[in-house]
């Protein structure tokens, strides 16, 4: 390419080389610049230099200069965003290894090459981590939001996996097709919320398969416009849904962050005694509800409504025949 032409890309080279290379506690030199637009064959002088910062500033960099020297100071993402991003891009385990790494190694490019020491650090924990292995999530989440825009059912194979991690596919193996709404990420997993049967439904997105756009507009419209989604995923425990129950709990006061956690700030807990308080909540009934109640012990108890009262006696009466029978054999 000739030097004329590789001038054009001069203030290219140069944001780049200060975005790569400088930041809060680091700058360069106006020499330093010099030196290494000339790796580019592309010569300049000090007054040219001063004259492609201004430039750079009139674009709306923020550049701080100080005796001949240069940094930006301000960035599209501050470090502590960058290291928020990448924590949480670590901690998806609906995203497998492999596109965890892609990912990471894509936010490092956005801070200096002295901020991405840090930012490194933190890529080292992906490994160990229990993940997805479904690697092509991404590419049905862009379906699923194409035909959510274009008001069209989606058709995909839905399974879970086999003690000999193979897959079992659902539905007898058939293609489920569903009229797509929203995507929710709960419990660090991602799922699609979907009117189907009629009723709403939630499907783990990375257990979904073969994913196609149906030519078809989608049904339960008026059922999802009523649907409050943030309200939903305090009712639904790890989006296994069921028929949807006031139901009112007595805690020990030791729970009370617990509760907070999980049914939100604005919950009212009317105390009882004490060392107790009560919560009334509209929970979807279904083993996992059961089995959080459990995972709490004596701390909790339901109180009311009758129904719910007896389905918890029946499932703790469960388990405890299981161990009883495996001690008796």
């Amino acid at each position: 390419m000739p030097r004329s032409d590789r001038q054009r890309l001069k203030l290219l080279y140069l944001e780049r080389y200060l975005l790569e290379n400088t930041d809060e506690n680091h700058n360069v030199t106006t020499a330093k610049i010099i030196k290494q637009l000339e790796k580019y064959n592309i010569p300049v002088e000090r007054r040219t230099v001063y004259t492609d910062i201004d430039t750079l500033e009139d674009y709306g960099m923020e550049i701080e200069r100080e005796n001949g020297n240069y940094r930006v100071i301000e960035r599209d993402f501050e470090l502590y965003e960058l290291q928020l991003l990448v924590d949480s891009v670590q901690s998806c385990k609906f995203i497998t290894e492999r596109k965890a790494l892609e990912l990471t190694k894509k936010l490092m490019k956005l801070a200096s090459r002295h901020d991405r020491k840090t930012l490194e650090r933190r890529s080292n924990y992906i490994t160990n981590r229990i993940r997805s292995m479904n690697d092509s999530i991404f590419y049905h989440v862009d379906i699923i939001h194409e035909c959510i825009y274009k008001d069209r059912k989606i058709s995909f194979r839905y399974f879970t996996y086999t003690f000999k991690k193979e897959k079992a596919y659902m539905n007898n193996g058939k293609f489920y097709t569903v009229s797509p709404f929203a995507l929710l990420w709960n419990d660090n997993n991602y799922y699609l919320v979907a009117y189907h049967d009629n009723k709403i439904k939630h499907f783990r997105v990375d257990k979904m398969e073969y994913i196609k756009a149906v030519d078809e507009k989608r049904d339960g419209r008026e059922i999802f416009k009523n649907l409050d989604l943030s309200a939903r995923s305090t009712k639904v425990f790890s989006m296994y849904g069921g028929e949807e129950e006031r139901v009112t709990l007595r805690f020990s006061n030791n729970l009370s962050g617990v509760v907070i956690d999980r049914f939100g700030s604005d919950i009212y807990m009317l105390p009882d005694g004490e060392e107790h308080f009560t919560v009334s909540v509209n929970v979807e009934i279904s083993p996992q509800f059961y089995g959080w109640l459990c995972g709490l012990g004596k701390n909790v108890k339901v109180i009311s409504p009758d129904s719910v009262v007896n389905k918890m006696i029946d499932y703790v009466a469960d388990i405890t025949k299981m161990y009883e029978t495996d001690t008796k054999t």
